[in-house]
């Protein structure tokens, strides 16, 4: 086949999918290219996406059909579509909504315009214990206390179930959103909002009330659940992270609907209140005495008859709620998350449970709409002292990761970055207590963690928001749902491995939109020539494919320089090899 050298993919007959990074093409290919490819490898010249079953399955939920996708591909091909990859798209496009369930009084029908599907099925021997009864070549009946289970294991077997059942009203809720909030300014929903919301709600028919909407830190996903709220009416259990975002939750609420006070309970380690609106944390919901102990607060789902239930932050969904989730299935579900990415690799599960992927907001376009802070992310690369360097050779792999996080010729660069950004409201992140106590005893800054009474927690992030507090240490409490919108600059000293994730949260502390140049700034220290420089690659995948750019350098304490190595993910990289003061580096 002849090459086009004016396109910027490559097709690989294995799924693969190569992108050159330095082609004109490459910020418009890219963000359609992720609409149902992963990305999986970002080395400099080339990025490897890679497609799957679930990312086309996603992408068909989403509505892209087979034709959009093969055509895209041929439009940017240098070489083609390979025929068979463009028969196995057709062929897993095409399986979601090949098996769909709808309702019969009871019982529920699992359907398929398809024979062989159905007599597949049949012959499966993991299906025969949810009572599958064959109503005619077509149709198989089960009962709808399996409704989430069978599709948990249908998913496992290829076949992404359309669920078409619907949902029970729940208890009745008037929830209005106010035409202004406390400040007197008017209150309205921004247009990408409004889409993720309809995207859920489909106007209140059988194809939506389930799934995940996508959109980064700092766009609102509370809100977004909120107006969700608005439009079903109904009795709401929201699961979240910790008791700041339950606090969040409950505040944002009062100030964007007219429900009262007393219509809001919450449900924590410290209170136990069942309203008609309840907000709980995940930890209180999987908490139990021992591991051979039933979860006592999970009757919480029963307690109300909830119209819709909201999982903040779905990526990070508990095993045992899974569970639970596959057993109310007849309730609405709406998933929120800045990143589909699990660690636990329990992405099939979201899918099954709580719905496909509804919605995506690329965090670039917003930040170019000016709705999220445009950021400068940088990694800065830091040798390790002698005596570090010798204890990290002669230990065992996992204590080589803690040496390499903890080192201390970070603590240089932090007080560096920090006279850089005078005046600029600052976060310090890690993962290691002592370490985070360490670095805040040196700059004389407050240490937030888990470990904090809440209430004390709660009033050094007021003082931070009120611009009291310049500069806030914070452990991994601070990952999640924690609002500081006036953080401009967050610098990660550790964190937890390879976690994707974890660096898309921290990265979030700092996306809210700015008053002035709307400007924000991510470091990351990394021991250099460890494995803590291996994770970080890792850590930063998740953000590359978002278009961020990281801009890599090499600091030498001992020398007072540093050498900027390369733009990673900068579609007009080029290596530039420069040395200049510590104040000139940490400036660029």
């Amino acid at each position: 086949m002849q090459m086009d050298p004016k396109k910027p993919l490559v097709v690989q007959s294995d799924f693969t999918v190569l992108l050159e990074v330095r082609h004109p093409n490459f910020g418009q290919v890219r963000p359609l290219l992720a609409r149902f490819a992963d990305l999986v490898k970002t080395p400099e010249h080339i990025h490897t996406y890679r497609m799957s079953a679930l990312s086309l399955w996603n992408a068909a939920a989403a509505g892209m059909t087979t034709s959009e996708i093969t055509s895209f591909l041929e439009e940017h091909a240098k070489f083609g579509v390979p025929n068979n990859i463009k028969q196995d798209i057709r062929r897993f496009v095409e399986r979601y909504g090949l098996v769909r369930i709808e309702s019969l009084g009871d019982d529920l029908l699992l359907i398929s315009d398809d024979v062989e599907a159905i007599k597949e099925m049949c012959s499966f021997r993991t299906l025969r214990s949810y009572g599958l009864c064959q109503v005619d070549s077509q149709t198989l009946r089960f009962s709808s206390r399996y409704r989430g289970a069978l599709k948990q294991e249908l998913i496992k077997l290829g076949y992404p179930v359309q669920d078409l059942a619907g949902y029970t009203r729940g208890e009745e809720l008037p929830i209005r959103l106010k035409p202004d909030v406390a400040d007197g300014k008017a209150f309205q929903l921004r247009d990408y909002q409004n889409s993720a919301v309809e995207s859920f709600y489909r106007e209140g028919s059988i194809l939506g009330g389930s799934g995940v909407l996508v959109l980064p830190c700092g766009a609102g996903k509370t809100i977004i659940g909120i107006a969700a709220m608005g439009k079903l009416n109904c009795a709401t259990l929201i699961l979240t992270t910790n008791t700041t975002s339950v606090n969040q939750w409950k505040r944002e609420i009062l100030e964007k609907t007219e429900v009262t006070e007393d219509m809001v309970g919450e449900y924590t380690g410290m209170k136990k209140d069942v309203r008609p609106i309840t907000i709980a944390t995940y930890q209180i919901l999987t908490y139990r005495k021992s591991k051979d102990d039933l979860f006592i607060h999970m009757d919480l789902f029963n307690k109300r008859d909830w119209g819709l239930i909201v999982y903040d932050e779905v990526h990070l969904l508990p095993a045992p709620v899974f569970r639970v989730t596959a057993d109310i299935q007849a309730t609405r579900r709406l998933g929120l998350t800045a990143t589909l990415v699990r660690e636990d690799g329990r992405e099939e599960d979201v899918f099954s449970l709580v719905g496909p992927k509804r919605y995506d907001m690329p965090w670039k376009e917003l930040e170019g709409q000016g709705w999220i802070a445009a950021v400068s992310c940088t990694e800065i690369r830091v040798p390790l002292p002698v005596d570090e360097l010798e204890a990290y050779h002669a230990a065992e792999a996992r204590q080589k990761m803690r040496i390499a996080s903890t080192s201390s010729g970070k603590l240089n660069v932090i007080t560096k970055l920090l006279a850089q950004h005078e005046g600029e409201q600052t976060i310090i992140i890690g993962q290691y207590l002592d370490q985070l106590k360490q670095v805040a005893q040196a700059l004389g800054a407050p240490f937030i963690h888990g470990q904090m009474p809440h209430e004390e927690r709660e009033e050094l992030y007021n003082q931070f928001r009120r611009g009291e507090l310049q500069t806030i240490i914070v452990s991994k409490v601070a990952n999640f749902a924690v609002d500081l919108p006036d953080a401009s600059v967050a610098i990660q000293i550790s964190g937890s491995f390879g976690s994707r994730q974890e660096e898309a949260q921290r990265l979030g502390r700092i996306l809210r939109p700015k008053s002035d140049a709307n400007k924000a700034f991510f470091y990351s220290i990394v021991s250099s020539d460890t494995k803590e420089q291996e994770y970080a690659l890792n850590r930063q995948l998740f953000l590359i494919e978002q278009g961020y750019k990281y801009q890599i350098e090499e600091y030498s304490a001992m020398e007072g320089k540093s050498t900027i190595l390369v733009g990673l993910d900068d579609a007009h990289a080029r290596i530039a090899i420069s040395q200049t003061s510590d104040e000139e580096v940490l400036s660029t």
